[in-house]
């Protein structure tokens, strides 16, 4: 008679940043992974402890910290954003790195980077070849944190994807329903200055993350964004419509540029159409959500 076989050992996820996608994909791996949690703060350790997480105490901003991440993990999910300021570079990933360096465990990190990346194209339709061009301190800092960690992985032999994510909404993620907007009543753009604008639901950028983990390509960008082809007046049109509620105002920009924060106003000054196929294709991802009309009038 043959010995019995050993049971398979699980793979351990680090997630670092887990606030609601990170959450999502908790519930999506629990039971299959044994899945750890960073966070520096000690008041979300019961929430991290009831989504099937081992809490981690560390924090990307004191570099001490995070001395035991070292050989912890099997992969790593990264969603931990840069800071809000201090320039082009994003230090957070780069502790981060050196920390995950000092061991050899390490085979996948995927990170969820933005689409921001690319800047202002002009409302044209492209895909993963095309050259980042970012606009803001914000976006350089993601570019940053991208191309340390793509170095990273070619040098660790370390697996690493980099997810491009537009907006995400979901009608149970905190800010993430355009209702609220529209309540405010915060304006659009006037047709003639609208820009396009790029989707995703949580629940499907969730899936997608998991997709990365298991069939992402090494050192590898992936557009995150569902099929929506909308110009940001007409999502936010058809969000009221969908709610019942009065379609916003139309302004000029530079109506705009008065009434409207320097962030809010930086997003309605980059426009393009985002390419999602290496998501379908590579990643095998099938949107539950393929347009916001599905996400949005779904409940979702």
């Amino acid at each position: 008679m043959p010995p019995p076989s050993r049971p398979q050992r699980r793979p351990t996820l680090l997630v670092v940043g887990c606030g609601d996608i990170g959450l999502r994909v908790l519930r999506l791996l629990r039971g299959r992974w044994r899945l750890l949690a960073l966070t520096s703060s000690p008041a979300r350790v019961p929430e991290l402890r009831a989504a099937g997480a081992v809490p981690l105490l560390g924090d990307l901003d004191r570099p001490d910290t995070l001395g035991r991440l070292a050989a912890l993990a099997d992969a790593v999910l990264h969603l931990a954003p840069p800071p809000g300021g201090g320039g082009a570079t994003d230090p957070r990933t780069r502790a981060l790195v050196r920390a995950l360096a000092r061991g050899g465990r390490l085979r996948v990190l995927v990170y969820g980077s933005t689409t921001g990346v690319y800047g202002d194209a002009g409302g044209a339709r492209f895909d993963e070849v095309r050259a980042v061009a970012p606009a803001t301190d914000r976006a350089r800092r993601r570019v940053d944190a991208e191309a340390c960690l793509r170095r990273f992985g070619a040098r660790a032999g370390v697996r690493v994807s980099i997810l491009r994510i537009p907006g995400i909404y979901a009608t149970d993620r905190p800010g993430g329903h355009p209702r609220e907007r529209l309540l405010r009543g915060m304006p659009v753009l006037a047709h003639a200055d609208d820009v396009y604008t790029n989707h995703i639901h949580a629940d499907d950028l969730a899936q997608a993350c998991v997709a990365a983990l298991l069939r992402g390509l090494p050192q590898r960008v992936v557009n995150a964004c569902d099929d929506s082809e909308l110009r940001m007046g007409e999502y936010f049109d058809l969000a009221a419509d969908l709610c019942g509620l009065p379609r916003p105002r139309r302004v000029a920009r530079a109506e705009a540029a008065r009434e409207l924060g320097p962030m809010t106003l930086s997003f309605m000054s980059e426009s393009r159409r985002i390419d999602n196929r290496r998501l379908k294709r590579e990643l095998r991802l099938r949107l539950r959500y393929p347009t916001v009309r599905e996400g949005l009038a779904g409940g979702g």
